[in-house]
């Protein structure tokens, strides 16, 4: 079956970390790092033993070995692996390790002594690379792609459930304190915020800290009275004064904030709406 036309072949097959060697005819194994001094002691033997080399195509492990052994004049050749896994085939063989890899290997080339390829010039090497490197961006930027729009139509749904959820826990669950929020002058509602103490707190609370609680409910609440600040005839009165007085803006908004707690407090443990007068 085989057609003998060189005299020696060594085969070896390319990991990340390893290089196998099998030569042939004598059958002889080695396996050397796939470093720099490993390319090195393949050529050597290549060169001592007058044999062609060769190897499959590994994505790129390969490169530097076969740059190595043309450098030092070692004839190389690179194999389709197809061609290989075919000619595996055609023998029966089976089983698959790097040894076995690298006998087939050798096998192949002697049975078609004209398969392979020589390296290619340095500068279409580089081009090979930069246009496999260029595939890869492109695959990868459309899995990101793809990952963003799943993440995005994801992120939807659960808003869309979130906000349909909370509007019908408010048709079930409102109260009418809810409606004692909404009656305020300054149009902007703390209703659709929870508010589970106002009603319950202390009739005029004197804590000067703002740090601390739920975040949101504070922002809403200093929203409420910027707007009644500027568009609530008693608010915007009081607010004025602090300015004359030359008071900050953010201790100005903290003081209409604390006046709309202390109003609202007593209008939601009576169950009351918004009384111009109270003020």
């Amino acid at each position: 079956m085989e057609k003998v036309t060189h005299g020696r072949i060594i085969g070896i097959d390319v990991s990340r970390d390893w290089l196998d060697i099998h030569c042939l005819p004598d059958g002889l194994r080695h396996r050397i790092p796939n470093t720099d001094d490993g390319h090195i002691a393949a050529s050597d033997l290549a060169h001592r033993q007058k044999a062609v080399v060769c190897f499959e195509a590994t994505g790129g492990q390969e490169w530097r070995l076969w740059s190595c052994l043309e450098y030092t004049g070692v004839e190389a050749r690179q194999v389709a692996p197809a061609q290989v896994k075919a000619f595996a085939r055609s023998l029966g063989t089976r089983a698959k390790t790097d040894r076995i890899d690298a006998e087939l290997i050798a096998r192949f080339l002697i049975f078609r002594p004209d398969a392979g390829r020589v390296l290619p010039a340095e500068h279409l090497r580089l081009l090979r690379a930069l246009t496999t490197k260029r595939a890869q961006v492109v695959e990868m930027r459309k899995r990101l792609l793809a990952q963003i729009r799943a993440h995005q139509k994801s992120g939807t749904e659960k808003l869309f459930d979130a906000d349909r959820g909370t509007s019908r826990t408010r048709r079930l669950h409102r109260r009418r304190s809810c409606g004692t929020h909404r009656s305020r002058p300054g149009r902007y509602q703390l209703g659709k915020f929870q508010t589970p103490l106002l009603g319950r707190l202390h009739p005029a609370p004197t804590k000067r800290a703002i740090a601390g609680g739920r975040r949101a409910l504070r922002h809403v609440l200093f929203q409420a009275a910027l707007v009644a600040s500027h568009h609530n005839p008693t608010f915007k009165t009081f607010a004025d004064r602090l300015r004359k007085a030359g008071k900050p803006h953010k201790v100005i908004i903290t003081a209409v904030a604390r006046k709309l707690v202390i109003i609202a407090n007593p209008l939601c443990k009576r169950q009351q709406e918004w009384d111009p007068n109270y003020v």
